[in-house]
């Protein structure tokens, strides 16, 4: 498969879930950004819980699963394969987390325990990958100069987490901010890696 298309499943997975959130939830009146765990719009008394599951979970972290194939594939020659299986264990976590919806009601209830697992899983293997990958950029040309803004994003998801100890009258905004910094991540190195392909694709072009 041409890498442009792996890069093109990481920009899109971002994109997907954007869409599906802002969709879902302003067509939610009653639902609160600032007090709403962002899986509550999937949860298994929620309106339209199928619909969010499917685009907001499944989708993106199957892209994100393809994206790093990609990567991997882009990386080949570097060593080391932890970075790229962490990021498809995240994808694949996030997933997990659209198939066993949370019952925000009885949380001890077996979907609400595999929804959690798919939850913390996810942002667990992105930080395993984040902490990583940036390792091996040396070994790439163009892409040194990702490794600051790669781990001040990953450094922001740490910074959001703590929100919720501290404005406890607006939780939920930091786990949009925590949303936010993995999204960016993943969509940083999907353009470069798609901007690498174009040039690999021009530069054989040329040669011919």
């Amino acid at each position: 498969m041409n890498t442009r298309i792996y890069a093109i499943a990481g920009m899109l997975a971002p994109a997907i879930f954007l869409i599906t959130y802002l969709i879902m939830s302003i067509s939610r009146p009653e639902y609160s950004n600032f007090t709403k765990a962002i899986s509550e719009l999937g949860s298994v008394d929620a309106p339209n819980k199928l619909y969010w599951n499917f685009f907001g979970y499944i989708i993106p972290g199957l892209l994100i699963v393809l994206f790093s194939l990609g990567l991997k594939k882009h990386f080949q020659n570097t060593p080391g394969k932890v970075p790229f299986i962490a990021l498809a264990l995240s994808g694949f976590f996030m997933a997990m987390a659209g198939v066993f919806p949370g019952d925000f009601d009885n949380k001890a209830s077996l979907t609400s325990t595999l929804h959690a697992i798919g939850s913390f899983g996810s942002y667990i293997a992105f930080l395993v990958a984040a902490f990583t990958f940036p390792k091996l950029l040396s070994y790439v040309d163009k892409w040194e100069n990702l490794r600051n803004p790669l781990y001040l994003l990953t450094f922001g998801s740490f910074l959001f987490g703590t929100w919720p100890f501290i404005f406890t009258s607006m939780p939920s905004i930091g786990q949009r901010f925590v949303f936010a910094c993995y999204f960016g991540w993943v969509l940083l190195c999907a353009f470069s890696l798609y901007a690498c392909s174009k040039r690999k694709t021009m530069q054989q072009n040329f040669s011919q």
